[in-house]
Parts: C-alpha cells; structure tokens; sequence
C-alpha cells in the first residue's frame, strides 16, 4: 500500500475494529444512557397511540376536593362510589388512596360492607413510605384488617429513577413480607416476580385515558353503561394532594395516571429491554457501506440513513415485539467508522490535490515522484518551453493553461505516455519506457511542434527543449527529475534538439544538487532554523516588530550562510517550502512570544519569483487561515526589484494577501529603479529604505536628503518607513528627527534565535520600566 495514500481493505478493518471496542466501551461503561433515553422519546412521538379505553380513572379532582373540603374524606364517600360502579357493571375497582389508618368506627364498617358486596372486584393498595418512628425510616403501608377481609390487595408503589423521572413499573413487591402483585400486574392479568419491572409504554398518551370526577361518580352523574366491564382506578389528580411525577415526553402527571399507564402497557404485552450487543453487531454489518462506497454522495447518504435505519428497526420490533434496545453502543460505534471513512477520504483528496498543479490541472512533481516509487522505468524525459515569459506576456492566464494543455496532447499522443506532469510552470516530464525509442519519438515530437498551437483564437509558435536521464543512474526521485530538468537546459542552452544526462555531469552539479537534496531534508529535521532581528518604534520607544531571517545549520558544513542556499532554492522551485517554513515557524514563535507578554509583528521575506506561482500563494493563503493566528501581524517584505518586474502581476499577488490583513513592505527601497507609479499602484504599507542609504545618513548630506525625502513622500502615501543598517546612536537619532517610523541594525539588536529574543524583549521591557520610575521619581 503506498504510504503516502490511505487504501485498501486495511484501514477499514481497523475501523470496524476501532468502532467496535468505541461500541462495547460505550455499552460497558453505560456512557449513552442519555442517548438512548433521548432516542426512546423520539421512538415514543413516532409510536404515540390513544389508551385503549379499557381503563379509566376516577380522579379525586380539585373540583371534587371543593365538593367534600374534609380531607381524609369520610369512607362513606368511598361506599358511595363502589356501590355506583358496581352497579355500573364495572369489572373491577383499584383505589389508589390510603388505607392503612383507620377512620370512625361507622364509617370503616360501612367501607367493609361496601367492599363485601362488591365480592372481591375491589382492589386496595400497599406502598412503603418513610416514617420517623420507625428505626430505619421506612415502614409498609397495608390496609387496615377490617378492609382487608374482602378486597384484593396490590403495590402501588412508584420509585423514579436517580434523575427524578419515572420510566419503570414493578411486576409486584414484597410489603409485610409477602410478595404482592403490582397494580400494573393484577389489573393486566400478568404474571411477574417480586423486583421485577418492566418498561412503562410511554407512547400511550396519557390525556387520552378516560377520566371521570370523582365527585360525578359519587353522585351518580355519568352515562349508563359507559363504565361496564371496564376496570377503574380510582385516585388523586388534584395537585394540592401532591402524588405527582415527572415522566418522559408528557412533563408532570398524577400517580394513578401512571399507574393507568403501566395497566397499558401490560395489557398490550410484557415488554422486555434486551442487550445492546445486538444492535451492535447489527451495526457493524450495516457499517459495511459506508466504508466501501465511492461517492461522496453516496458516503454522506450512507452516514445519515444507516443510524436512521438502525433506529428505524428497533423502533418496529419494539412496537411488534416489545423488546427495545439500547442503541447509544451502535450508535457511537457508527460515528467512530463514519468518521474514521470522512477522515480517510479527507486525507486522499487532500494527498490527491497535494498531486496536482492547480493552474493547470495536470500532475505536478509530487505526482511523479509517487509515480516514481510505484512503478519502474528506464528513465524520465523532460520538455523545456522555451521563451515562457515572453508567451506569458502575449497571452491571458486561461490561454497559457490553454497552450499547456496542448503541449501536453501533443506529447502524449507522440510518445505514447498516458501521464504528463507539469513539474515546473514551464516544464513538462514523463516517464520513459522504452530507451531505444526515445530519441525518434523526440525528433518526431520537435517536428511536430513546427507547427503553430491554436489557442484563444491565435496560432502560437512553441519550441521545446528536451532532457533525459536514465533512472537507474541517479540516488533517488527528485534528483532524477532535477537532471532531467537539467538536462532539459543544457539543451536549450547548447541549441541542440535533447541532451541526455552524462555520469560525467556529476562533477559540475554534485555540490548544488547535493545542496539542494539536502534542503528538503533540512526543512522537516530541524536544520533550518529562524533567527529574528528587532525592528523599534522611534515614536513609542519598543520593539514592535521583528525580521525572520533563515538559518541553515548543516550537520557536516556547519552554519550556511542564507546567499550560500538561497539562490539554489529560487533557481530549482525549493523556495517555497523554504518559505512556508520560516512562516509557520513565525507564526508559532509570535504565539510564544505573545503568551509571555510580548505582543509584537513578524516580517518575512518573500522571494521574487513566488510572486507568480499560483500554487504557492495558496498554500501561504492556507497557512495563515488554518493557524488562526491574526494576519494584521504578519508583515510580507518583497524587494523593489521584484515588484518593479511585473508590478501587476506583483499588485494581484500582494492585493490577496492585504485582503486578509496581512501588511505588505517593500524591502531594499532605493537600490532599484522604482517610480511613483509603482508605489501607487502596489498594495504597500511600508517602506524598507535600504541600508546602503542609513548607515552614513547623519554624516552625509546626499543620503540624509534621500532619507529625508523618502519619509516624507511615504507619509504623504500613507505608509510607514522602516530604516534598515542602523549601527550606532548618532544615526538612530537623525532617524528620530526625520520623522521615520521604525529602525532596524546592530545597534537596536542583532538577529537571533527565538530564546534569545524572548530574553531581550524582556530586558528591553524592564529598561523602559526602570526609565520611567526613574523619570517619575524625578
């Protein structure tokens, strides 16, 4: 598998394992309860359903507290309601009130009569409650023995849940040790065991059980046979009687409405709630696709509807079956593999995008070195467009990838290739498989090229210089494509057709390319480090900003100077990782500076040539958005002579980066051959007057009026002016009489590594404290 693309059957492996363990952790640790909870309140919303109407409740209701204010009601009330209901023809009669105390004589002996008629259709309850008295505060509620005789007695007890919610029923406890039925049980006719409970069916809307006022019961005031066969709870609902619970989906409703719902949810069957292992296992079957689809489309739709459709069967088993599980398990381990499959593909796309010239579209160096390390052959062929610039001049950005890409055809279909990348912007490669044919295929190629491309309805003469080099006689992937690359130029610079690579070649290019082989390496090992040179505000008096300048600390030539390596990075397309480099690092160094107090601007330098390169104005476009780090901080210094080249494309380069805050100096003013137009034209806001100029200012007349001038007119224009090559006091201070802004040079601070400068921000602090103290004082 190549390492530099995830793939195969591998890593989706270890997704399912990953989600399986994240599924079992989830279910062992009991870490989804809510989840589930949350996903058993939706299935309840989707299933709601009306109550059967085989159960109803009486309900000792405010407006029945009104009729009868004693409380506890006299037992006659009771007596009047059983004999009503009895003769209604209702099929039996569970009180959900207390009857473990007795009341006056007559009126307990006339309860019992009541209840000796109705011939065991009554129901009386039993419940533990807390009670002082007893030694470990808590004691069984029974009905007293004259109403026991002839009544049936069952638990009503309700005990929600650690957060205060009521989700679960007793099949039956045990009060005064002897093993009762609840009231769910008995009423619904099923069978349970003492401990037992059973989910209660929320689902059931509990508005939607009937109800009739106590009081209406009493007094006769209901329809005739509207109660037959039906079985009554009889309880309180009035909220000053306080016997309320909080349950899920329907807020705060009255103990025997719970009660009524629990009576239900057993008529309709005894639910069970199974394992989360099975929904589990079921959901790393049903994880299958999205590891295996293609489509980015298809991924997302598998991500959303498989848990959609995990939630969708348990909620039809739990309504056929009355088994319901816990998905919280599935579920996490779906989220685990779904993200590991996002994250799998994120990572392709982006090693697929990191393959691929983004102005032309084609596959560029990195491509090729991966084409490289996947395939073998004899060697690798390199195109050179001649004269790039002056076609550059002539045609727009969409004719140029116009006149690339038929370039690109025009190779392929000549020598046979099916991948030609764009490995430089003028410089197209392929991969060699056949030796012997080569040199026919590029004459017949250079004769081809005779005739003019067409493009943006013009006909454009190109000519290409061709080099060659066999694979087998270099040391890795990038320097075979660095002497083709070579070779390419060696070609177009000795005006031959093509030029193959010579072992002999080695002796004039071994020290550069060797150089240049090791940059790349130097960059990821920590070779190349950043130093920082402070710049200070001549207003203020502080440093508020600083200077990278690389640092190349070879292993075996010790420290480089940056002309040394710096040049060979511009000439062979090392400058922008180079670049990118000593920004990130900025960046994270500002960071640290910022966070022990010192909040200051960094500046880098930009090389002349990335100011075309579309490519690498991305990826610094990249850098500083995904850092987060804030752009109004970081300074960009490009050299006159580059913004002076082409200073639109310099303006449309520069112009993106001001967009996003970033500020933009123009270094070295003064050495080149700038004009007022170019100042006005380019995004800048500052200017860097070179140190040629500083240094001997304060002595010489000529420098001292460009210095002066300089400052003036970059006022006038809104920009602020850096003086750079400041080395002693007397020029610091012709600086500060001039009105420039900011200073930079030995005397203010030599470049140095980050903990260095982090000491001298502080000493230079401290100085400023101790200056002002002592001018307080005085």
């Amino acid at each position: 598998m190549n390492s530099a693309r995830i793939s195969g059957i591998r890593w989706r492996l270890i997704a399912l394992a990953v989600g399986a363990v994240v599924g079992v952790l989830v279910g062992l640790g009991n870490i989804g309860v809510s989840i589930d909870r949350a996903l058993r309140s939706v299935a309840w919303e989707l299933r709601s359903q009306p109550a059967s109407g085989s159960v109803h409740v009486v309900e000792v209701d405010a407006r029945s507290i009104a009729a009868i204010p004693q409380w506890p009601w006299p037992r006659s009330n009771y007596v009047k309601v059983v004999d009503q209901l009895r003769r209604a023809g209702a099929a039996t009669i569970a009180f959900d009130i207390d009857f473990s105390s007795p009341s006056t004589a007559a009126e307990d002996t006339a309860f019992a009569d009541a209840l000796k008629r109705s011939r065991g259709q009554v129901v009386l309850p039993t419940f533990g409650q807390t009670a002082s008295g007893a030694s470990d505060g808590w004691r069984d509620a029974v009905p007293i023995p004259a109403l026991r005789a002839h009544s049936t007695l069952a638990a009503v007890s309700i005990l929600p849940d650690p957060d205060g919610y009521v989700r679960h029923a007793p099949m039956g406890t045990i009060t005064k040790g002897m093993a009762r039925p609840s009231f769910s049980a008995l009423l619904s006719g099923r069978s349970g065991s003492a401990g037992q409970h059973f989910p209660i069916d929320f689902s059931i809307d509990p508005a939607t059980v009937p109800r009739h006022s106590f009081i209406d019961i009493r007094d006769g005031r209901f329809a005739p046979g509207s109660l037959k066969g039906k079985t009554i709870l009889i309880g309180a609902t009035a909220v000053e009687l306080g016997d309320r619970y909080a349950v899920p989906n329907h807020g705060v409703i009255a103990g025997v409405v719970i009660q009524a719902l629990g009576v239900e949810t057993l008529i309709r069957g005894v639910p069970r709630e199974a394992g989360w292992l099975l929904p589990l296992l079921l959901a790393l079957a049903l994880a299958v696709p999205i590891l295996v689809v293609r489509s980015r489309k298809d991924l997302v739709a598998a991500i959303v509807a498989i848990p959609i459709i995990l939630f969708a069967v348990a909620v039809l088993i739990d309504h056929a079956a009355g088994w319901s599980f816990p998905l919280a398990p599935a579920w996490a381990a779906l989220g685990t593999i779904s993200t590991a499959a996002l994250a799998v593909r994120w990572l392709n796309a982006a090693h697929r995008r990191r393959g691929i010239d983004r102005e032309s579209g084609l596959p560029n160096r990195i491509a090729l070195r991966e084409d490289m390390r996947e395939r073998q052959a004899p060697g690798i062929a390199a195109a050179r467009i001649a004269d790039f610039e002056k076609l550059g001049a002539g045609l727009n950005d969409q004719a140029m990838v116009d006149l690339i890409h038929r370039v690109r055809d025009r190779i392929a279909t000549t020598m046979g290739s099916e991948r030609i990348f764009r490995i430089e912007d003028r410089v197209l490669a392929w991969r060699v498989a056949d030796e012997e044919a080569l040199e026919p295929s590029l004459l017949r190629l250079r004769s081809l090229m005779l005739t003019p491309v067409e493009v943006a309805g013009r006909r454009v003469d190109v000519t290409l210089a061709f080099g060659f080099v066999r694979t087998c006689e270099s040391e890795g992937t990038e320097r075979a494509i660095a002497q083709a690359v070579l070779a390419a130029d060696r070609a177009q610079n000795d005006g031959v057709d093509w030029y193959a690579h010579q072992q002999d070649d080695h002796d004039v290019v071994e020290r550069e390319l060797s150089l240049l082989g090791e940059l790349d390496v130097a960059i990821g090992g920590g070779e190349i480090d950043v130093h920082y040179q402070p710049k200070l505000d001549l207003k203020r008096g502080v440093v508020t900003s600083v200077e990278a300048l690389v640092r190349w600390h070879h292993p075996t030539r010790g420290f480089l100077r940056p002309d040394l390596f710096i040049p060979l990075a511009e000439r062979n397309n090392r400058i922008a990782a180079l670049t990118l480099h000593v920004v990130e690092r900025m960046i994270m160094d500002l960071r640290t500076w910022q966070a022990a107090g010192h909040r200051i601007a960094g500046a880098a330098n930009i090389s002349a040539k990335l100011l075309s390169s579309g490519e690498f104005l991305g990826q610094l476009r990249a850098l500083i958005q995904e850092s987060g780090f804030e752009p109004e901080r970081l300074i960009f210094e490009v050299t006159e002579t580059a913004a002076v080249s082409d200073p639109v494309q310099a303006a449309r380069a520069l112009e993106s980066f001001r967009e996003l805050g970033v500020a933009i100096s123009m270094d070295d003013y003064g050495t080149g051959q700038s004009t007022l137009s170019y100042l006005k034209e380019l995004p800048l806001s500052e200017l860097k007057i070179d140190r040629s100029f500083v240094q001997s200012a304060h002595e010489d007349r000529g420098d001292a009026a460009l210095v002066r001038s300089t400052v003036h007119l970059a006022h006038e224009l809104g920009l602020r002016v850096v003086a750079e090559g400041v080395e002693d006091a007397a020029c610091l201070a012709f600086l500060r009489s001039v009105g420039c802004d900011l200073a930079q040079g030995y005397h203010i601070g030599r470049p140095m590594p980050v903990g260095a400068l982090a000491d001298f921000l502080d000493d230079h602090a401290a100085s400023r404290r101790e200056a002002r103290a002592l001018s307080a004082s005085g």
